[in-house]
């Protein structure tokens, strides 16, 4: 589900992982990203299905239902899980950000808690801090 009100950024719908090749950009199976009304991007991949309706562009709210849970891609092997993301806004593709920058557990925690912790300040922070973007730096 949406973890905040925002827009759907990119969807994948083909899970397109081949644990031969093992590409980076492909890892992630089925996923979905939602840039947040806080203009940080959440992201959840090996999914199993993602709701009818949901494409790049498409207003969602908190709550709202946008997959179920799997394991596609580089989980394939793995009992089906959530890969939660937490990222600063990117081009299309450039997946090796979109997988995460900022650890997620502080913000799930709280939320899960019923607080409010925010991760723009983080997330902006990051950013700052990771500079020019040159590709892919680590596990690619």
């Amino acid at each position: 589900m949406s973890p905040v009100d925002g827009r759907v950024d990119e969807v994948t719908r083909v899970d397109a992982w081949d644990p031969k090749t093992n590409v980076g950009a492909d890892r992630g199976g089925l996923s979905v990203s939602v840039v947040g009304v806080d203009g940080v991007r959440y992201y959840g991949s090996h999914l199993s299905a993602i709701e009818a309706g949901i494409r790049p562009g498409v207003s969602v709210r908190a709550g709202q239902v946008l997959a179920r849970t799997g394991k596609t891609g580089s989980a394939r092997f793995t009992p089906p899980h959530l890969h939660f993301a937490i990222s600063w806004p990117t081009a299309a593709g450039v997946w090796w950000i979109r997988r995460g920058a900022v650890p997620p557990q502080a913000f799930l925690n709280s939320w899960h808690d019923g607080g409010q912790l925010s991760p723009v300040s983080l997330v902006a922070r990051t950013r700052r801090s990771y500079g020019v973007d040159r590709g892919c730096r680590t596990y690619c």
